[in-house]
């Protein structure tokens, strides 16, 4: 599994409840510049529509040597799910509160995946004590190592 790209700002707006895979629909040019490395998924998040899931906000750049007929970089893509992971995320979806929320994409067996989470939104308070921790953890590692 080489990942592509990661959206380092998902585990802090939300708490991770379930992942999944899922794979995406995508045009010559958008794997080309995914190879390169271009593109962000930082904003991103998935919305079920008409038993479909799709992801909006995923930023593709151009690619570079393409022509006329290069992709537009936000433009909405469609993920490929089976048809009771789509039930279960619509179930999911429907409460107030939880998001669709893309973790990462990433190759496997040469096409592009996405790791998608069901999240539910962190308040601010949640998010201070998220940092709180990570800051005396960090604290922690530090202390060890001397020691060492």
């Amino acid at each position: 599994m080489d990942t592509i790209l990661t959206n380092s700002k998902a585990r802090h707006e939300y708490h991770i409840e379930e992942t999944l895979e899922a794979g995406i629909v995508l045009t010559g040019t958008e794997v080309k510049s995914l190879r390169a490395g271009k593109g962000q998924i930082r904003d991103a998040f998935a919305r079920v529509d008409e038993n479909e899931v799709w992801l909006f906000n995923a930023h593709i750049d151009e690619y570079s040597h393409g022509n006329t007929a290069n992709h537009e970089p936000k433009a909405p893509r469609k993920l490929l799910l089976h048809k009771k992971e789509i039930s279960k995320l619509f179930g999911f979806v429907a409460i107030k509160g939880k998001a669709l929320v893309p973790l990462s994409f990433y190759w496997k067996n040469g096409k592009v995946k996405v790791q998608l989470a069901i999240g539910q939104g962190k308040a601010s308070s949640d998010k201070r004590e998220s940092i709180k921790k990570r800051d005396s953890d960090r604290d922690i590692q530090r202390a060890m190592m001397r020691r060492r």
